[in-house]
């Protein structure tokens, strides 16, 4: 029993002495709430502006209350909530253009509603950008909340400090890592199981560039992995299915895997050769 007093007191000790504890359900809230302002609104609140106007006005406080949590001082929450504010609706252009793409380029795909509803894909990469201005800012953990929130939805871990361009495209998604020095450029595309990563791990290699750079209008099937700060594919390259990259690839390249398919006849399969170890 003595012991079991003693782990409790320790537990409580070090969460008083922590500096910065923000609710993690808060931030997804407020992370979601913001896509579905921004591309899937109730109904109830697009009669009238005002309604919709006194919406968007409860998501600015609600970042207001998630940065007070963070022990920022009222005054700078006030600007950074302001500041990232201003922002959305370059944001918001910026998925627009990234929601077209998708829709341009996937077959399967009918109406931009329909990407806005049900690609995952989207969703990610809207709560990426939607982080990514956070981190800019300079907003600690929230970022991170945020992207890991994207990552539990969709299997799509995109770190919130890499740099994508616009017309960015995900399709299917599921088992996706982009690194947190990615760069990648515009109109480039990225199938399921990608992995955009660090050659090795080295806490100090914290602040040098650890993940590869990707130009514009490439494509990346899926399960290709790329990995190297110094690592740059080329723009117009395309990188096929299953392929390991760790150097640079030039311009207008297409890399593949050879594979080698065998086909047997239809005699009979020998007789397996038993091991007794």
């Amino acid at each position: 029993m003595l012991e079991n007093v003693r782990f409790l007191r320790t537990i409580l000790e070090n969460n008083k002495n922590r500096n910065i504890y923000p609710d993690k359900k808060k931030s997804e809230n407020f992370v979601k709430k913001l896509f579905h302002t921004l591309f899937t609104p109730n109904q109830n609140i697009l009669t009238h502006l005002v309604f919709f106007k006194k919406d968007y006005e409860k998501l600015q406080q609600h970042l207001y209350d998630i940065l007070i949590e963070l022990n920022i001082n009222d005054k700078e929450s006030k600007t950074l909530t302001q500041i990232f504010f201003h922002k959305i609706p370059n944001i918001y252009q910026t998925l627009i253009i990234d929601a077209d793409e998708i829709l341009k380029s996937d077959p399967a795909a009918t109406i931009i509603e329909e990407v806005f509803l049900s690609y995952p894909g989207f969703f990610a990469t809207a709560l990426y950008r939607i982080a990514h201005q956070l981190w800019i800012q300079k907003i600690p953990i929230i970022p991170r909340l945020i992207t890991e929130y994207a990552h539990s939805k969709t299997g799509v871990d995109i770190h919130a400090s890499a740099k994508i361009g616009k017309a960015f495209a995900i399709d299917h998604g599921t088992g996706i890592v982009i690194g947190s020095s990615t760069e990648i450029g515009n109109k480039v595309k990225i199938y399921q199981g990608v992995t955009l990563g660090a050659i090795y791990v080295d806490k100090k290699l914290a602040n040098k560039k650890r993940h590869p750079t990707i130009e514009d209008r490439v494509t990346i099937y899926a399960g290709a992995t790329v990995l190297g700060g110094e690592t740059v594919i080329g723009h117009d390259s395309v990188l096929g299915g299953n392929v390991w990259v760790t150097k640079s690839i030039p311009p207008f390249s297409i890399v593949y895997q050879k594979s080698e398919i065998r086909m047997r006849n239809n005699s009979p399969f020998p007789d397996p050769i038993n091991y007794m170890i």
